[in-house]
This record gives C-alpha cells, sequence and structure tokens, in this order.
C-alpha cells in the first residue's frame, strides 16, 4: 500500500497503522485527502505574504510538536495560513504561536518563550501541542467533512501517548468538540449531558481531564477576551492535574 493518503480511508488505513510517532509524522506530512485544502495551502506557500516574501513556505500537513511521552497533550484548531504553513511546525511564526509559548514558558512547559521557526531551539517540558485538523484551511474554516477526514491523525497521536497523557487542553471549541469525538472513539465516557465549551471548563473522561481554554487567536487576544493570566491559568492547571495523577512511564 502506498503511504501516500489520497482519500479519507487512506488517511483511517494509515494513521491506524502508524508504529510510532515518526512514522505518524511521515505519513501525516504526505497527505492529500482534502482537495480543498491542498489547494489552499499551496497557493499561499506560492503567492507568499510580502513581509515573507524571501522565505520558503513549508505548503503541507503539520505534524504535531513536542514530549514523546507528553502529560499535556495541547489541542487547537488548525495550522495558520502563514504561520505553522510558513514554518512548518504548530502555533510557530504567529501571533497565536507568540501567545501560547510564552504561556507555556512562563508555567514550565516550554524551554523559551519565543516561537519563530522550526529550527529554533525551542522544546517543549511534558507537553505536546497538535490540531483538529493539519491542513491550512481558508478563513481559519475546516469543513465538518475536512475535519471527520483528518480525525484519524488526531486519534493515532492520542493513542500513541496516551498513556502518558493527564491532561487535554483544548483551544477553542472546534479543538474542544474535536477532543471529547476523539475520546469517545477512544473508548472513553463523557459525561452526560454532554459538556459545552467555555473557557475554563474542567471535564473529567476517565484517567485524564479536558481543559477548555480559548483560542489565543488575535480576535481573542486583541479585545481582552484571552488575556495572559486567562490562559496561563488554565495551562497551569493543566499542568499540575497531569503530574498529580503520575503516569508511569
Amino acid at each position: 500500500m502506498s503511504h501516500v493518503a489520497r482519500t479519507a480511508d487512506d488517511v483511517q488505513q494509515l494513521a491506524s497503522s502508524s508504529a510510532d510517532l515518526e512514522q505518524l509524522k511521515a505519513r501525516v506530512c504526505e497527505c492529500f485527502a482534502c482537495p480543498r485544502l491542498v489547494q489552499w495551502r499551496e497557493q499561499v506557500a506560492r503567492d507568499k505574504r510580502r513581509s515573507f516574501a524571501e522565505q520558503s513556505y513549508w505548503g503541507r500537513p503539520v505534524p504535531g510538536f513536542g514530549s514523546l511521552k507528553p502529560r499535556v497533550l495541547i489541542v487547537g484548531l488548525a495550522p495558520a495560513a502563514h504561520g505553522a504553513n510558513r514554518t512548518g511546525r504548530m502555533f510557530t511564526g504567529d501571533r497565536s504561536g507568540d501567545w501560547l509559548y510564552s504561556s507555556l514558558h512562563r508555567v514550565g512547559l516550554a524551554t523559551q518563550a519565543t516561537s519563530v521557526d522550526a529550527h529554533d531551539g525551542l522544546q517543549l517540558i511534558d507537553a505536546r501541542v497538535t490540531a483538529a485538523v493539519r491542513c491550512a484551511p481558508p478563513e481559519n474554516k475546516p469543513t465538518t467533512l475536512e475535519r471527520d477526514t483528518c480525525s484519524p491523525w488526531l486519534d493515532a497521536e492520542f493513542s500513541l501517548v496516551s498513556r502518558h497523557v493527564g491532561a487535554i487542553v483544548a483551544l477553542g471549541s472546534f479543538a474542544f468538540t474535536a477532543t471529547l469525538s476523539m475520546l469517545t472513539r477512544a473508548g472513553h465516557e463523557i459525561p452526560r449531558p454532554r459538556p459545552r465549551f467555555g473557557h475554563g471548563v474542567e471535564v473529567p473522561v476517565g484517567p485524564l481531564t479536558v481543559y477548555a481554554c480559548y483560542h489565543p487567536s488575535q480576535q481573542n487576544t486583541f479585545t481582552g477576551k484571552l488575556t495572559e493570566p486567562m490562559l496561563d491559568e488554565v495551562l497551569r492547571r493543566a499542568a499540575h492535574g497531569a503530574r498529580a495523577i503520575g503516569h508511569p512511564e
């Protein structure tokens, strides 16, 4: 079987058969299953933003980044067109990433506060950053079909690290919904009535807890809907909760 995913069935088969995170990463990066997203990510990489005109854009699906044994898993929406779609690393090279990694550094989950490019030396401590959708979508809005087609990649990544994870931070309502669906597919029972997204909401799911947080997008940070202390508080609670569980290595 080819290791290039061109259909939803390909994604399911390749994701579920990935033996480790490195193999999963290689397969994620060769996904062409969503024509609209493929067209957009490549168009953005070709028609670059003027301020990045001299840079080579990644222009491909973006794999997860961070610890191979994370206690905290952070789930975002999708790569930004001129952020991760340019740099090739989740939440790197845009304002959302500036906020996220600065906060992770403040709470002790990152080695530095800046996130400029994929070779800047940043490392995460007991944490991993991923997304519900792996390609940059037009207007930051994946379709339901695109979310569902991409979901096996998230399922597989969680499966490969789940024995270590004590907390999942979902950035925004899209990621929150995707996270609960992922946990359901993994066999975990979600509380009823099904929890609704809200900043600071905590949802115990089996051996771990899901922490909901506003996405650090400019529309939230510029308006004050999300502040640095608010983001720090959620990430700090997630870090403390995950470490208290003490999952075995």
